[in-house]
């Protein structure tokens, strides 16, 4: 697949459901492809289903939003090759512009402008072996790391691995329940009881939009 060219699953219009900036109006292109398979994961859709389109059209379906918040996800995004430019591109485009990645793709050389949001895997997602633990040498203040949670034992895991790399200090540091799985009260209890310095979050969308409906 040339550079100037990538598989896209969709592209819409709808609120940041995650992130330290939930609940703000966003522009979203979801790419398809993933070389992981979480066992939570909530957009199986994306792993085959999209169509070319060059980084131009894309650029220009992402304008028409009139949206100054733009996030790239997947899929796993940076399985693509053209992506690192297309993010250059938004940049250039003068977007605030987030990548979400899973953690298995090096992001020590995207354009700096770019927050990064890396999903760093629990074991309970069956892929905590394709972390590349290499990134989190490249985190920056602005940058954020997300743990999904589907039980006790990733919890505890999460704090060991929060504590050991000293996470909180490099940038912001987000904790959630895998939907349907986990009780978010629990999850809560359990940050409080241990004073862990984090963020719980929850996925806005699905509270606002049927869990299974797709482009929120």
């Amino acid at each position: 697949m040339p550079r100037n060219t990538l598989i896209v699953n969709e592209i819409f219009h709808s609120i940041q459901g995650e992130s330290s900036r939930v609940g703000l109006p966003c522009a979203f292109v979801r790419l398809t492809g993933c070389p992981l398979r979480c066992n939570w994961c909530d957009t199986e859709y994306a792993f085959t289903e999209g169509r070319p389109m060059s980084r131009t059209e894309i650029l220009e379906r992402v304008a028409a939003f009139d949206c100054a918040l733009v996030e790239v996800t997947g899929g796993e995004p940076l399985a693509q090759p053209g992506t690192p430019q297309l993010l250059t591109d938004l940049c250039d485009a003068g977007y605030d512009v987030l990548l979400e990645t899973a953690g298995s793709h090096d992001i020590a050389s995207l354009d700096p402008r770019v927050i990064r949001i890396v999903d760093l895997k629990c074991p309970g997602s069956g892929e905590e072996h394709n972390n590349l633990w290499s990134n989190l040498e490249h985190l920056r203040p602005d940058d954020e790391i997300k743990f999904v949670i589907a039980d006790r034992a990733d919890y505890e895991w999460t704090q060991t691995i929060i504590r050991r790399y000293d996470l909180s200090a490099r940038c912001a540091v987000l904790v959630s329940p895998v939907f349907d799985s986990l009780a978010p009260v629990d999850l809560v209890d359990w940050v409080l009881r241990d004073r862990l310095p984090v963020r719980v979050q929850v996925q806005l969308h699905k509270i606002v939009w049927d869990p299974q409906t797709r482009a929120v």
